[in-house]
């Protein structure tokens, strides 16, 4: 059980509850006092331990506030403690924000049976603080239990000698009343139990005394529990303190409930403690969800540069085409450069932002702008085909000229050639790609697509509850599903057949694992009349939702 410096008022407080005291005395008086215990807490203070009832000791004295944190600030006990924590014998607020689960969960309420009776033999200063242990719980911890160890090993040697001394006394005083026998015997098993003090010196920064309290608490338990939103700053303490299951928990609980406020924090976590798996699902979790979700929340700023890069090369990587891929590296980058920004920008803002740059050159030849090339060398800038996307990124002067000439280049090889492409020696890197994200209903999902001139309509239809049927129809100039604006701005091809290289590819969640549906790559001349205008159908059963569904086509030379 983890004690705490604890403040009984009859007069105030119900049998059995307790209340946190701290220190009065200016900074003046303690100091006086050196290494010894404030004297304005003699009296008034005792260690939590197992109370007569079961009521809770709880961290807040507040339990039924919504208060947005609480604070707890006390001095320190002790000059061996952590550099940083001597200063000044100022300690660290210790805050439980209100983002937690619930703010008022007793930490130590649940260890008060199991060391019922049994008074603290361990004192733990670390973090500005001394927490009072009991040490047969404390072997969970390989760094406490070296502490241990290393502390109480001097001790039996100084016992040994104390007993080879009152041995020799023993022979020549003799004592022959049993009550003094009897209290010589308790001195002997309260000397064989001395309170021991240890010192940790903590200096990852992701533990925080919150933290570490929690970590104390799962000394005493069967079980690890963990809150999620406290699982950053515990999986850090379980690593201070070498707690293998109390780690593994967190990376449990982390690999559970990856999303955009988090992902980030997590990537970054299971990189520094070597945790492969977590960084694998970071990863697999932002292929299909960085356009959908986090490219539209402010956690974009936190995406490390070389995570990006990783993200846009993968093959697995869903979009609902080329140029929001495009878009969402465009933000990205403006994150980066204005870190006050607290709100996503929208496209204009951003359009507008790199605008109101120089004109001398573009922004990825300037000096601030060069360590983003790679980030903008891994999209598929070929995919973007709309003349207005193109005239925008010209007005931006954000790419350098060579790159958009290559560009243009590549568009009008393609429209002069019946469609067919450049850029067609590695499908899996150059394929151009369009997404359905399928959420719930309609069970008929659908959208036409243009590109060199060509119509094709994406399509995904959910039969029964699980399920789906996915597939490519080519779609007339003359259909009456092209809109007016569609056919009349776009360029139209008059070729009867058109060679397409295509895959469908559909992602979901199931029993906790990535699972994909795929046709593979399949070649085929697609007309304008049936059977020839449609795609082999790739039909899956998906029980859960939501369903990423990626159409990647390339056009082989005829």
């Amino acid at each position: 059980m983890v004690h705490l410096l604890d403040i009984h008022d009859e007069d105030n407080l119900q049998p059995g509850s307790s209340q946190l005291a701290f220190c009065n005395q200016n900074d003046e008086e303690c100091n006086r006092q050196g290494t010894q215990q404030c004297p304005g807490l003699s009296d008034a203070c005792a260690v939590i331990r197992g109370q007569a009832t079961d009521t809770p000791v709880s961290l807040s004295d507040e339990p039924k506030s919504q208060t947005s944190n609480l604070e707890f600030e006390t001095q320190g006990h002790s000059s061996s403690l952590s550099p940083q924590s001597q200063k000044g014998n100022e300690l660290e607020s210790l805050r439980v924000h209100s983002n937690q689960a619930y703010t008022n969960e007793v930490i130590f309420s649940h260890t008060q049976k199991m060391t019922e009776d049994m008074e603290p033999d361990v004192a733990l200063e670390c973090l500005g603080f001394l927490w009072e242990l009991h040490r047969i719980y404390l072997f969970k911890s390989k760094t406490l239990s070296q502490l241990l160890i290393s502390a109480v090993e001097p001790m039996n040697i100084n016992d040994l000698e104390s007993q080879h001394k009152s041995k020799k006394e023993g022979k020549h005083n003799k004592q022959s009343n049993p009550a003094a026998q009897k209290t010589k015997a308790l001195g002997k098993e309260k000397s064989k139990m001395k309170k021991i003090t240890i010192s940790l010196d903590v200096q990852d920064p992701e533990v925080t005394r919150i933290a570490f309290a929690i970590a104390l608490k799962n000394l005493y338990s069967t079980e690890p529990e963990v809150e999620e939103g406290d699982v950053l700053g515990v999986l850090a303490a379980a690593s201070v303190l070498q707690f293998p299951s109390l780690f593994q928990k967190c990376v449990s609980i982390m690999k559970s409930g990856i999303c955009s406020a988090n992902v980030c924090s997590y990537y970054c976590a299971a990189c520094k403690y070597k945790q492969e798996t977590l960084v694998t699902d970071c990863e697999r979790w932002l292929e299909v969800n960085l356009v959908p979700q986090l490219s539209s929340q402010i956690h974009l700023r936190k995406l490390p540069q070389e995570l990006l890069q990783k993200v846009l090369r993968s093959p697995r990587l869903f979009t609902f085409n080329e140029f929001h891929l495009l878009k969402t590296t465009l933000c990205w980058t403006y994150l980066q450069l204005n870190p006050r920004v607290q709100i996503i920008p929208s496209h204009e803002t951003i359009l507008m932002y790199f605008s109101s740059l120089s004109k001398r050159c573009s922004f990825l030849e300037r000096e601030a702008g060069q360590r983003y090339r790679t980030v903008f060398q891994s999209l598929r800038l070929h995919g973007i085909t709309s003349s207005k996307h193109l005239e925008d990124l010209r007005q931006i002067n954000f790419l350098p000229l060579p790159w958009l000439t290559q560009i243009l280049s590549n568009h009008y090889h393609a429209l002069e050639n019946g469609g067919d492409m450049t850029l067609q020696k590695d499908f899996s890197m150059q394929a151009v790609r369009f997404g359905l994200l399928l959420k719930q209903e309609p069970r008929y999902h659908e959208e036409i697509i243009s590109i060199y001139g060509f119509f094709f309509e994406i399509k995904a239809i959910r039969y029964e509850a699980s399920a789906y049927s996915f597939y490519i129809q080519r779609v007339k100039q003359t259909d009456p599903a092209l809109s007016f604006f569609t056919a009349e701005r776009s360029p139209v091809s008059l070729r009867q057949e058109r060679e397409v290289k295509y895959e469908i590819k559909a992602q979901c969640m199931m029993d906790g694992k990535w699972r994909e549906f795929s046709t593979d790559q399949l070649t085929q001349k697609f007309g304008v009349t049936k059977p020839s205008c449609k795609s082999q159908v790739l039909k899956a059963r998906i029980p859960s939702i939501p369903v990423y569904v990626t159409y990647a086509l390339l056009f082989p030379s005829s």
